[in-house]
């Protein structure tokens, strides 16, 4: 952990850090839209993979759904929701 954030500081980057565990939903990593009263439209909130380096720890203390999301994330390099 102190040799990628110490790395990503030198370059510049933004880190983040996930540690997994079997409550963490797909929504907690990726972000969700969530609905403001005020003007009537959906406003997305990012989760912390919308970030330069993520620092995954404990991956396998995930559930399914969250690793699938997680991992899909990593592959397409894109996120979709809803």
């Amino acid at each position: 952990t102190t040799l990628v954030r110490t790395l990503a500081r030198v370059l510049g980057l933004e880190t983040k850090r996930v540690q997994f565990t079997n409550d963490l939903l797909p929504a907690d990593i990726l972000g969700t839209a969530i609905f403001d009263h005020g003007n009537q439209k959906f406003l997305f909130h990012p989760g912390p993979v919308f970030t330069n380096v993520l620092i995954a720890d404990e991956l396998n203390r995930g559930t399914p759904r969250t690793q699938s999301a997680f991992l899909q994330a990593m592959e397409e390099r894109r996120v979709s929701l809803d």
